[in-house]
């Protein structure tokens, strides 16, 4: 039974070019369930556990390109080569880009381009997934003017709802199904936080999405893991930095645009989706120096 998300329904299928394929099983190896090999040869099992879920691992391994995968959205034209090592960025270059990456609120008087988009969306693309094909949908406004625009309607629907939405009675009945913790987040820092993007807004600032050039909100489907579009999220803000933008993750928009349908609608934000991220970009309108160094809360070995 093929894995059904938002976009297919069907397993893929693998094809094999056995006059070219070199019997070596590095596609069976990799593949660990539709792929096995029988007397020196791979064989294709659909009938084994999800089927083929249209990963490409086999394809990618082979060192004959003698395999093909078609279906769940998957093309053989879609496995392309990768750039030698020589080109690729090493841990060096990796945790520099990495380190050099902070959440930038001060943006540039200054647009980002078409390409500019294109090229951080096609990075962002590249992210991991819990079962392909990718499961996230992305919605973006390019253009400071159409950012504000949406921010300060936000804002205000925001506004419409802020009185009852913290008061001590839904705080109250928050606690027995959301905990303890996330009540006092509510309670200590999401509700004063608002308090301030309200009180900014009367004043004519953006301080939700910080007067910012181009906004992405990556959101998953409701078949999509919980994880993957923060990853996709995450894989923009790098491109962005090596593109020498700015970047700052929003985590205010998502959950409240799948509770107001009307303006999810006018934006084109599915309200039936999972929660996920906005990401706000631009180009930094100071110059960093120097980098936090950060630290988890814990690190323990077993």
């Amino acid at each position: 039974m093929a894995v059904v998300n938002s976009r297919t329904r069907e397993a893929a299928r693998v094809r094999i070019d056995y006059e070219r394929c070199l019997g070596c099983g590095a596609c069976a190896r990799v593949c660990g369930t539709t792929l096995t090999m029988e007397g020196g040869r791979p064989r294709v099992e659909q009938g084994r556990l999800f089927g083929c879920i249209g990963c490409g691992q086999c394809a990618a391994a082979c060192p004959a390109d003698c395999l093909a995968v078609e279906g769940r959205t998957m093309t053989p034209a879609d496995m392309v080569p990768l750039p030698p090592l020589e080109a690729r960025a090493g841990f060096g270059e990796l945790y520099g880009l990495m380190l050099a990456r902070r959440s930038v609120r001060l943006f540039a008087d200054r647009e980002v381009d078409r390409e500019t988009v294109d090229r951080v969306v096609a990075a962002a693309s590249t992210a991991p997934v819990s079962i392909p094909p990718s499961d996230v949908n992305v919605w973006l406004l390019a253009g400071r003017a159409k950012v504000r625009e949406f921010a300060f309607e936000f804002i205000d629907q925001l506004a419409a709802k802020k009185k009852w939405l913290f008061s001590p009675l839904v705080l109250a009945l928050m606690r027995p199904f959301a905990g303890r913790e996330a009540v006092e987040a509510m309670r200590d820092f999401v509700g004063p936080l608002v308090d301030s993007i309200v009180a900014a807004r009367e004043r004519g600032e953006d301080a939700l999405l910080y007067g910012a050039p181009l906004v992405m909100v990556f959101q998953g489907s409701p078949y999509a893991s919980p994880a993957d579009p923060m990853i996709a999220a995450t894989y923009a803000t790098l491109a962005a930095e090596a593109l020498g933008l700015g970047s700052c993750m929003i985590g205010t928009v998502v959950p409240f645009l799948r509770q107001n349908k009307r303006l999810a609608a006018k934006y084109g934000v599915r309200p039936n989706g999972r929660d996920g991220l906005a990401v706000v970009f631009g180009y930094p309108a100071v110059e960093y120096r120097r980098a936090v160094r950060r630290t988890f809360a814990n690190v323990d070995f077993g």
